[in-house]
């Protein structure tokens, strides 16, 4: 038993860790707000420019075809970055858990904090993004959120971002060099990214795509 309660993590020093990043983004805020702006010209581009010469699909417009896809496609992106990326820098060239774990933090808070803070910037994208989809579909009279009932999605998203955020601290603890990110990037997000119904349903795809 005691060696299970060694391995949980304890959330109140978990905590630390996503202050501690609160702290640190505090003066480089824009690298916070810079990781929205990928889904949101997707958005402009192909759901609203592209999508105006696109017929509807199954009874929807394409620009609120889209929609969804990109809202869970913003947590993605969120999460891959402070959970991967951020992550490996921070544990093979700043050094930043050696001093970190010299305190009485231990390597499981130190994983579910930045887990943590992963799954709230995901989840702060995917809350943007929602009002954006609402105020762009007010203001070009083309609504994008079909019901009330989209208001739903954000927990949704929620959800996925915790499952991208452990997705990302996962391929983190594996990855030993930069050429690793070429391998995440080009055989898992991306692929995900282009097939996994966004863009085109996933009934056009020839089966064994599906």
């Amino acid at each position: 038993m005691s060696t299970i309660a060694a391995a949980l993590p304890s959330l109140r020093r978990s905590s630390r860790m996503v202050q501690r990043n609160l702290l640190v983004y505090k003066h480089t805020w824009m690298v916070i707000v810079s990781g929205f702006f990928e889904p949101l010209f997707y958005l402009l581009g192909i759901g609203i420019g592209l999508g105006s010469l696109v017929p509807e699909i199954d009874g929807v417009s394409y620009r609120a075809f889209v929609a969804p896809g990109l809202l869970a496609s913003s947590c993605l992106n969120g999460a891959i970055t402070d959970g991967f990326f951020n992550i490996f820098f921070k544990l093979h060239f700043q050094k930043t858990y050696d001093g970190i774990l010299a305190t009485p933090m231990r390597v499981p808070d130190v994983a579910f904090g930045e887990m943590l803070w992963a799954l709230g910037r995901g989840s702060l994208y995917a809350a943007a993004f929602l009002v954006v989809l609402l105020v762009l579909g007010e203001a070009t009279d083309g609504p994008m959120l079909l019901s009330p009932w989209a208001a739903l999605a954000w927990p949704a998203a929620v959800l996925a971002a915790a499952s991208f955020s452990a997705m990302a601290l996962l391929l983190s603890s594996v990855a030993r060099r930069v050429q690793d990110f070429d391998m995440v990037m080009g055989l898992l997000v991306m692929p995900m990214f282009l097939f996994s119904g966004i863009f085109v349903p996933i009934t056009r795809f020839p089966g064994p795509v599906q």
